[in-house]
């Protein structure tokens, strides 16, 4: 693609439908509007100007420090010309505005370089979001009009080589970087297109930075570490964005060096940190309806695989079967996330996963089976502070006539007088020893069992 066509991209609007900015009280001060659409025009008629000295000198487009030097130093020259009134400061934004057009995402390319972003959230155009620090917040940032937010959608989807139209309204997909991209368009998304980026963390959170977050505490962390390295079956649950994924990936850097991990994603978004690991990830049905593969597929290709641990990035689906057979037949270790409420939601979710596979199995058989399969339940919760904390850890203790019988060991318990908006509290042990402790044991793992003894002395004593 030559890089006129690149610079195309979000050039040429019909019409600019940028808000003005508001004053405090939210109404429109008539200078400010002004100011804004002056601004927007002005960066058209340049970004105009500058597709007509790339298309003469025929530059191919190839993002290289030697490419945006050349590009920058034509924008100057253009400025140099037109003598806008701008100053300095103005000058140089305008420019990286103009860069950003050019070799990344538009408006939202500072968002994909600050490390305090999480989510990009594009509702509309004109409204775009981002949380940091596990709270959601509005942004300056608008887009031109929806066509000019389409065309920033076509670029990142045409990079892993998916489309997106009428035909195809909604796409999953994946930048360079590893961050995670959904985008919906008309008819099915009413007010215009929609954006949402989950930013790939670039170092993934360890253990030690999670307890000084505050999302569990050293015991609980403790008996994690030693469940991973006794290969124990985890089955990390929790809402969207609570934290399975950051939690997983901490979890993991504590499988002994050697053994094989083989995890499986819908859009890959595990940093795995061991030396011995093969990434998998579903591929959509092509234009035709054909080719598609799903997650149950690349798990039962993941155990001719030869892995000591299969790791499923979420569980949705019929793949649940299988994840649970794997766990059942000699692949002990592995983890996997699922969206649930609670320890007991997750199970119940599990069973209706079974049914999507079309396995003729009673509701005890299939009980029996995830009894079986599953060690610990982890739940994870974000709470109104923005900590993503771990509210839950359970044991399955086996069956209890027809039902699976949970053996909670520890919890995140809020502080009496707690606000809704506020969160005091601590993590409690509830008076229980695991009853694999002695495999936890075994593993070298220094665990705190006086922290659980404590909490039966403190419940006698009352």
């Amino acid at each position: 693609m030559s890089l006129r066509d690149r610079l195309k991209g979000g050039s040429e609007s019909p019409q600019d439908n940028t808000p003005p900015p508001r004053s405090a009280h939210g109404e429109e001060r008539d200078d400010d509007r002004r100011r804004s659409v002056d601004y927007q025009q002005m960066k058209r008629t340049i970004h105009r100007q500058l597709i007509d000295h790339i298309d003469s000198s025929r530059t191919m487009m190839l993002d290289s420090p030697d490419t945006r030097k050349q590009v920058r130093g034509i924008l100057e020259q253009i400025l140099q010309q037109e003598n806008p009134a701008l100053n300095q400061e103005e000058r140089r934004q305008l420019i990286n505005d103009l860069e950003h057009e050019t070799f990344g995402l538009g408006p939202i390319e500072p968002l994909l370089r600050d490390h305090t972003v999480n989510d990009i959230l594009v509702n509309r155009h004109d409204e775009v979001y981002v949380e940091r620090f596990g709270k959601l917040e509005r942004t300056q940032i608008v887009f031109r009009d929806n066509l000019h937010l389409m065309q920033v959608i076509e670029r990142i989807v045409s990079q892993v080589g998916r489309r997106i139209d009428e035909s195809t309204p909604m796409v999953d997909a994946r930048l360079p970087d590893g961050s995670r991209v959904n985008a919906i368009i008309p008819p099915l998304a009413v007010d215009g297109p929609s954006l949402s980026i989950r930013r790939a963390k670039q170092d993934p959170i360890v253990m030690d930075e999670m307890l000084k977050l505050g999302s569990l505490n050293q015991p609980m962390a403790l008996l994690l570490q030693a469940a991973v390295k006794a290969k124990m079956n985890i089955l990390i649950s929790g809402g969207s964005g609570s934290g399975k994924t950051t939690l997983l990936n901490a979890m993991v850097s504590y499988v002994p060096e050697g053994e094989r991990l083989v995890s499986i994603e819908d859009t890959v978004e595990l940093r795995l940190q061991g030396q011995h690991v093969v990434r998998l990830e579903t591929r959509p049905p092509n234009i035709e309806g054909k080719g598609e593969i799903t997650q149950r597929d690349l798990i039962k290709n993941a155990l001719r695989m030869r892995p000591d641990r299969v790791l499923v990035g979420e569980v949705r689906g019929s793949e649940a079967f299988d994840m649970l057979q794997a766990m059942n037949t000699g692949h002990k270790g592995s983890l996997a996330t699922i969206h649930a409420n609670s320890a007991r939601d997750a199970l119940s979710r599990l069973e209706t996963m079974i049914l999507f596979a079309g396995m003729n199995l009673t509701g005890e058989a299939m009980r029996r089976q995830i009894s079986s399969a599953i060690d610990f339940v982890v739940q994870t919760q974000r709470f109104p502070d923005g900590v993503r904390r771990i509210t839950s850890i359970s044991e399955m203790a086996g069956m209890e006539g027809n039902i699976i019988k949970l053996q909670e060991l520890a919890r995140f318990q809020y502080g009496r007088g707690t606000a809704f908006n506020t969160v005091r509290g601590d993590f409690v042990s509830l008076g229980l020893l695991p009853s694999c402790l002695e495999e936890l044991q075994r593993t070298g793992v220094a665990l705190q069992t006086q922290w659980f003894i404590q909490a039966v002395e403190r419940r006698e004593a009352s």
